[in-house]
């Protein structure tokens, strides 16, 4: 098989390439092709992938070229990575840096952020979602673009259910929360329901038994891994179940903001220079074998480290524990994705796909994130029990506010996008939305559509 990953200068392609090269099985995928605007970018990147290969000691490694091109990427693909990043590093520190200022969460795909970030994203997706659609119709797309439902929900209006949006979160907290419970990960069926960055662990049966009561029964346990310290025992057992740890952001949110605010440096600043060394690193000629990979090792470690730092800062947790620092493997996810379909072998995966008639609270057409079952024919979400008022307060808000960044990236709507601002729980203000949306006009030549 052949794969494309859009945004193939990217981060965390390694962590894709490194699955990759553990999979022996029949119909693999024998081929990488690695897309990018950025050619200092790409080449680094192919540097880490090559010591990578080289370490593994495969002798039939996935071969991987490197195209500025859009359409040769495409041409003849079975599966489209899109992991792009529109604006960069230094638009997420913009997005942060604006929202802040006016007392508001900037996170990237969170808020105000969230919706900045959207507003850059949802016309190149579904730019590209046109190019796939006319250059590789056969392909399956598994978007990891941020914000992932958004962005999964403007590109299935070209591709229909042949896109297919994964994220890391959900996978990481059931797997916690099934070693907790002393059950194998594969072993464990999730009832987890909600948006992209906007779910709950409802429930974790094992062997058709809900085990996840036991755990809200138990303090020590709760707080022994990152979703319960973040949330504290007393509110979790409040909830019935276990949030999303982006949830974080909304149930502590002037916490996190005041926390956001009192740090030295924004998460989007630090992941910007701190890519920044590394791409100069891994980009210089004349280095020793497998010196892009450990420059590559070092940098992944640190991101790690400080994930959720500011989070954790107002949550007075401290430092993240070896057990949270583990990938939440979204590689996996990607490849099980993959197998599912291409050699039909069902999986069940939590992903981002269109609801049909899964949450009725919802329409057809919304993206939501939900235990699916993958087979040949692509993913189909799983029943889920209604969700509690609470829980449809926020999820109903938060897809309004999606529905609004999606009507104004496609009209150009300067007022669909105040209002998508304006909407967001986050934000309490349409004063505030008018100026975050200045703001960023003013940061980002790409929202110039906006009139």
């Amino acid at each position: 098989m052949r794969l494309t990953i859009l945004g193939g200068g990217g981060f965390r392609v390694p962590l894709v390439y490194g699955a990759l090269l553990a999979d022996h099985a029949e119909g693999r995928v024998t081929r990488v092709t690695l897309y990018d605007e950025d050619a200092g970018r790409l080449g680094a990147m192919a540097r880490v992938l090559a010591d990578q290969a080289a370490a593994s000691g495969e002798p039939d490694a996935p071969a991987v070229t490197a195209t500025r091109d859009l359409d040769e990427a495409l041409r003849g693909a079975d599966f489209v990575f899109s992991a792009i990043r529109v604006g960069g590093l230094e638009g997420r520190a913009a997005d942060e840096r604006i929202a802040l200022a006016e007392g508001v969460l900037g996170q990237e795909t969170v808020g105000a952020g969230g919706i900045a970030y959207g507003l850059r994203t949802v016309p190149v997706a579904r730019g590209i979602a046109r190019r796939i659609a006319r250059t590789a119709p056969e392909a399956w797309v598994i978007n990891f673009t941020n914000p992932a439902g958004l962005v999964t929900e403007a590109m299935a209006e070209e591709l229909g259910g042949r896109v297919i949006g994964i994220c890391d979160s959900p996978v990481g907290l059931g797997r916690r929360i099934a070693r907790l419970l002393g059950a194998r990960p594969q072993e464990a069926w999730i009832d987890y329901v909600g948006l992209n960055h906007l779910g709950w662990v409802r429930a974790l049966h094992v062997a058709g038994r809900d085990e996840l009561p036991r755990l809200l029964a138990d303090t020590a346990a709760l707080e022994s891994f990152e979703e319960g310290r973040l949330f504290g025992a007393e509110w979790l057992r409040s909830l019935g179940a276990i949030p999303n740890e982006y949830l974080h952001y909304y149930y502590f949110n002037r916490d996190t903001v005041r926390a956001y605010q009192e740090a030295e440096q924004t998460r989007g600043a630090f992941l910007r220079d701190q890519q920044r060394a590394f791409y100069a690193e891994a980009g210089r000629t004349g280095q020793p074998a497998g010196a892009a990979l450990a420059a590559w090792d070092r940098a992944r470690a640190e991101r790690e480290a400080t994930y959720m730092a500011e989070n954790r800062e107002a949550a007075g947790v401290g430092e993240r524990d070896a057990s949270d620092l583990e990938s939440g493997g979204y590689e996996q996810v990607a490849l099980a994705l993959m197998r599912a379909i291409a050699r039909d072998e069902r999986a069940t995966l939590i992903l981002n796909v269109r609801n049909g008639s899964t949450l009725s609270v919802l329409d057809a057409e919304a993206v939501i994130e939900v235990p699916c079952l993958v087979d040949a024919n692509g993913a189909h979400p799983v029943g889920v029990a209604p969700l509690p008022l609470h829980a449809v307060g926020l999820v109903t808000a938060v897809k309004a506010v999606e529905r609004e960044v999606l009507s104004a990236a496609a009209g150009g709507s300067r007022a669909a996008a105040v209002k998508a601002f304006a909407l967001h729980p986050l934000v309490d203000s349409v004063g505030v939305a008018r100026r975050l949306l200045d703001g960023y006009a003013a940061a980002h030549p790409g929202l110039a559509y906006l009139r």
